[in-house]
């Protein structure tokens, strides 16, 4: 018989980590993606209505403080729904902790500087 044999199934688990971050990313994810469905659905007739616009006439459409706002929300969402998806992905797939470590560095620096530049573009069109 081994040590690990005597153990509960509580004192197995005890040490590797809290399960209430895990409920917090899962409920972040659903919110996420139930936003993005009025959202996307927005963006989708909005970019459809501008379609064959001139330069002067989308950014005349994105001066409108409205547009701006829901834009910012749009991108804001979809890059913070997208950063939640790859962080599981690489969790779950990448098992080496120096790899896992420096994936998940580099992913919330690109989302960082995704949503950034864009809302700053957003930003600079709408002003």
């Amino acid at each position: 018989m081994t040590d690990n044999d005597m153990k509960t199934h509580l004192a197995r688990v005890r040490g590797l980590g809290s399960a209430k971050e895990g409920s917090h990313h899962w409920w972040m994810q659903r919110l996420t993606a139930v936003a993005l469905i009025p959202l996307t659905l927005w963006f989708s007739i909005s970019i459809i209505s501008i379609v064959g616009a001139d330069h002067g006439e989308v950014t005349q459409w994105f001066s409108s403080p409205i547009i701006a706002i829901f834009m910012i929300l749009f991108v804001a969402t979809m890059i913070y729904h997208s950063v939640l998806g790859v962080q599981v992905v690489i969790e779950d797939y990448i098992h080496k902790e120096k790899w896992k470590f420096g994936l998940l560095i580099c992913l919330k620096f690109v989302g960082i500087t995704l949503g950034v530049v864009a809302i700053f573009s957003i930003l600079k069109l709408a002003l």
